[in-house]
């Protein structure tokens, strides 16, 4: 079996789909070594790093940018799967060509820009939003991260249950509370990280609801001062437009932002350290197709305070500390609770720990080659 992969994201590893991609094909050369796979890549991406050596890799020629995009999906990827004669087309992510040479797998992690209508504005995305969710409906399967996506699927979609399979995700082996420890310190250092403080880490659009976490931090503030000051970890965005709203104004009018240390976009390589080095971990996310900040949290032994939204309690069972949704002060009282109350701190970290370990990329990868088998089989 020979199955050709739509590799656009492959260069893009700190992205939830380069992470995806880059995992997912690690396992299978390990589940599967008799599986021939090609990564065909994007336009102007000539080198690639942590390829696995029995991956063939093909390079094409385009435009760059959204409309060079569309036209690798459409037209380029396609063009190269038939030059191969691969069995499988498969996309892993949201993007698939609306006519394939081979049966087509697509892997849909989400579908925020139907679920959440903030993500489709404008007549471009509106358009691609409407080519893709075509285009996914072509597929002989769709992959999925979590049951809350799959229904989300199927709802916005209009794809049956049967034809979408739910493979979910892990932590990297580096997310761990003891393994690779000793680089605690200097990663402290690195981003003149407090003794103690909470941490939150991701991207500051709408959807991870950042503003609900720092009119959280205002009762936090009120009853333990500077004691644990909040940590936030991303690329910051130019703020103050419709998708990102000024943060740190937001900050300011509520009177909180000596009690915030924004570090900035950090190295893949630190995460790990960040998650262990802090007292707590927050995910004030609305909506997610899977959440894998969380469990790297939970893998690393931090407590993660997470809203029970989406796909967040599949994925976080009785390890984390879930609250409503949009209600800061039962995510504050979540806060306090785990900074304050030790044995209840323990008891989640033991939860969480053993949470994590449900979650393997073997089993994700060996779940994909199960459905590549039975699309051979239609």
């Amino acid at each position: 079996m020979h199955v050709a992969i739509n590799g656009w994201f492959w260069n893009q590893p700190y992205t939830g789909s380069g992470q995806y991609i880059r995992r997912l094909l690690h396992q299978l050369v390990k589940v599967a070594p008799d599986l021939q796979l090609t990564l065909i890549l994007p336009p102007g991406v000539n080198q690639v790093d942590d390829v696995p050596e029995n991956v063939s890799l093909l390079t094409t020629s385009g435009p760059g940018g959204d409309i060079g995009k569309v036209i690798f999906e459409q037209r380029t990827y396609p063009r190269m799967v038939a030059q191969v004669n691969a069995d499988i087309a498969h996309v892993p992510y949201w993007g698939a060509p609306l006519s394939s040479p081979a049966r087509l797998v697509t892997s849909v992690l989400d579908v925020i820009p139907v679920a959440i209508p903030e993500y489709s504005r404008g007549f471009k995305a509106r358009l691609y939003t409407s080519l893709v969710s075509t285009c996914a409906r072509g597929s002989a399967q769709i992959i999925t991260l979590s049951e809350a996506s799959k229904r989300d699927i199927t709802e916005y979609l209009n794809i049956p249950p049967d034809d979408i399979t739910v493979t979910y995700l892990a932590a990297d082996p580096a997310f761990h509370p003891r393994l690779g420890s000793e680089r605690d310190p200097a990663v402290r250092e690195k981003y003149n990280l407090p003794d103690e403080f909470v941490l939150g880490i991701g991207g500051f659009d709408l959807r991870k609801q950042f503003d609900q976490l720092l009119l959280a931090y205002t009762y936090i503030v009120q009853a333990e001062g500077a004691n644990y000051p909040l940590v936030l970890a991303g690329r910051e965005p130019e703020w103050g437009t419709a998708m990102f709203p000024d943060l740190h104004k937001y900050a300011d009018d509520l009177g909180i932002s000596e009690h915030i240390q924004w570090i900035g976009a950090i190295d893949e390589a630190d995460k790990p350290s960040l998650y262990r080095l802090a007292r707590v971990f927050v995910f004030p996310s609305r909506y997610e197709g899977f959440g894998l900040p969380l469990l790297e949290a939970m893998a690393s032994g931090t407590p993660v305070v997470a809203n029970e939204v989406s796909s967040l309690p599949e994925i976080a069972g009785d390890g984390a500390f879930l609250v409503e949704p949009g209600s800061p002060s039962k995510m504050a009282g979540a806060i306090l609770a785990l900074l304050e109350q030790e044995p209840l701190r323990q008891t989640l970290i033991n939860a969480g720990l053993a949470r994590a370990t449900h979650f393997s990329w073997r089993k994700t990868a060996q779940q994909t080659l199960d459905v590549y088998e039975r699309v051979m089989r239609m």
